[in-house]
């Protein structure tokens, strides 16, 4: 157990012996002792940690909270809790100030292994896979796939940090619609080049100038070869030629990104196994699905009301839904993707994982609700399904919105981005704001070297406390390990404010996993270095006071070992000096 966890678990145990305590002498009634939380204010001024004991027993005790808080004081043992005092404050809040057992013991816990602080055992192990990106391989990334890219990277990171087995996938839709709409435009634009305008580009075709310099780069290689065979040979032959290369730019672009998965996973392997049949022969078993006009259908529309009528929601709540079924297989033949969606998720828990994490575009909204009944259809558990909604992103500079590279002349694709911005910046960037809010992602910003610039901010503060210590070793003055006596000389207010907010990161981890937000650690990492700058200006670290200055000395190293921990664990770079 970290520190802040056993600082607060002694001290609630504290608290419960007190109440039962007062109970026993008659100064509270008997009655079930009421459960009761103990958090941080956020005025430090109010103390340390703050106890609702007195106010959440008020119904079980039947009197006011102040009188409940008094009885509760009066037979409450601080010792063994790192606590030294406390004050009844308001209507009956218990206020706790921590003493020097709890800031000496912080310091001390971290540099005893440095690298693993901030891990815990949250997770019991439990096997997580995190999809994020998986972006459609018929065209390049979009800055779409750079905020989900650094979301999923850094969630993963956060997961594994908080004690979850932890599995990164990329899902290629190599297969179905898109691929054949790929083909077509392939193909369109191959004969373009021999035969001009007389070859209508199809409507729905993918537009972009990629497809057209895949296309000449074909032809470029192979000449008109092509032009005799069928339609169906001409477009195997060039998906064939252009999709790897398209999947190549893809693995490239994510490394360049430093995000390495665990497993690229192709749908075309779904169909090939046969899976996708399996989940429409599995669904038709449970009387689940139905023909009309040529097209096998999902009953999703039933699935849905019954889930929703069990969890308690109206008939009219859910009529506002507007629910409708779903086509798997379409008149030609062909799975739709929601069909080889199913078969992927299902293959997620055949796999093992206890539970699946995607990262989706907002747009996406209207899938979770169905891919978790179909999950549930299939007779696995869709509530083990979570999915991280992320919001637009939008370029800006100078102020102004960017729509298109001043390189190109198109779209800003991730690669554009990589090339213009440090990928440190844009990995910790995209991890400032929460994936539910909408994000202006400001080039100016991205590429300052200066304060403003969050990244480079926390750099700053890691490559200041190197130089201290670099200073002090050219006067001949080493860290030397401290006893608990010389760390408790730590006691100006900056120096306290510093260890405490050290003190939460274990706690930071937790939350960030559970609520599948690693913007969480980028805030706090943040105001750590703020805090660290903060303690330097005001407390001078080179001391006539040999034991204070290596108390100071112990709590930089700390500082510094908590940011390379959490720059570290989103592989963003951890410089020494700037």
């Amino acid at each position: 157990m970290d520190t802040y966890s056993k600082a607060v678990t002694t001290l609630k145990s504290a608290i419960t012996s007190a109440m039962e305590r007062a109970i026993e002498n008659g100064q509270l009634p008997k009655a079930e002792l009421p459960g009761f939380i103990i958090e941080t204010p956020a005025d430090k001024s109010h103390g340390d940690f703050a106890a609702n004991a007195a106010m959440a027993g008020a119904k079980a005790f039947r009197m006011p909270p102040f009188k409940i808080a008094q009885a509760i004081t009066e037979n409450l043992d601080l010792s063994g809790t790192m606590c030294e005092k406390f004050e009844i404050a308001g209507p009956g809040f218990i206020n706790f100030f921590l003493g020097e057992e709890f800031y000496s013991g912080v310091i001390s816990e971290i540099l005893a292994n440095p690298d693993q602080y901030g891990c815990s055992d949250f997770g019991k192990g439990e096997k997580v896979m995190v999809e994020f990106v998986s972006a459609n391989p018929t065209g390049p990334m979009h800055m779409g796939n750079a905020r989900g890219g650094a979301l999923g990277d850094c969630l993963a990171a956060v997961l594994k940090k908080a004690g979850f087995d932890v599995w990164k996938e990329f899902y290629v839709n190599d297969a179905g619609n898109q691929i054949e709409k790929f083909g077509c435009s392939l193909e369109a634009r191959y004969l373009q080049i021999f035969k001009g305008d007389e070859i209508e580009f199809p409507e729905d075709g993918y537009q972009g100038a990629d497809i057209t310099e895949l296309a000449q780069e074909y032809a470029d290689k192979n000449g008109d070869c092509l032009i005799e065979k069928s339609s169906e040979e001409r477009k195997k032959e060039l998906v064939g030629f252009a999709l790897p290369k398209n999947i190549k730019k893809m693995q490239e672009d994510m490394a360049k990104y430093k995000i390495i998965y665990d497993k690229w996973f192709f749908e075309s392997e779904l169909h090939n196994s046969g899976a996708v049949k399996e989940v429409v022969d599995l669904l038709t078993e449970k009387g689940l699905t139905y023909e009309q006009d040529g097209a096998v259908w999902y009953k999703n529309k039933q699935v849905l009301t019954e889930k929703l009528l069990k969890e308690g929601k109206t008939q009219k709540y859910i009529d506002n839904l507007e629910l409708k079924d779903d086509v798997l297989i379409r008149q030609n033949g062909n799975p739709t993707y929601f069909t080889a969606d199913i078969a992927y998720h299902k293959n997620k828990f055949d796999r093992g994982f206890n539970t699946l994490i995607d990262v989706w575009g907002a747009d996406h909204h209207g899938h979770v609700m169905r891919m978790k009944g179909a999950m549930d259809a299939i007779g696995y558990d869709g509530e083990k399904l979570d999915v991280v909604l992320m919001q637009l992103v939008k370029l800006v500079k100078g102020g102004e919105l960017v729509k298109m590279s001043k390189r190109t002349g198109k779209a800003i694709q991730l690669r554009d981005l990589l090339d213009e911005v440090p990928v440190d910046s844009a990995r910790f960037l995209f991890n400032t704001r929460e994936a539910n809010t909408q994000m202006d992602f400001d080039l100016d910003l991205a590429v300052s070297q200066d304060n403003q610039n969050p990244v480079y901010y926390v750099q700053y503060a890691h490559a200041r406390i190197c130089s201290i210590f670099k200073s002090l070793a050219n006067d001949g003055i080493k860290a030397e390990k401290c006893t608990s006596r010389e760390l408790a000389l730590l006691k100006a207010d900056e120096e306290r404010e510093l260890i405490s907010h050290l003190a939460s990161y274990s706690g930071e981890i937790v939350s960030a996993a559970k609520d599948y937000d690693p913007t969480k650690i980028t805030r706090y990492v943040t105001k750590l270095a703020t805090l660290f700058h903060k303690f330097y200006n005001a407390c001078r670290v080179k001391s006539e006071d040999k034991e204070l200055m290596q108390a100071r000395l112990a709590l930089c190293e700390c500082v510094k070992a908590v940011i390379k921990n959490v720059l570290t664990m989103f592989n963003i770079s951890c410089p020494e000096s700037m």
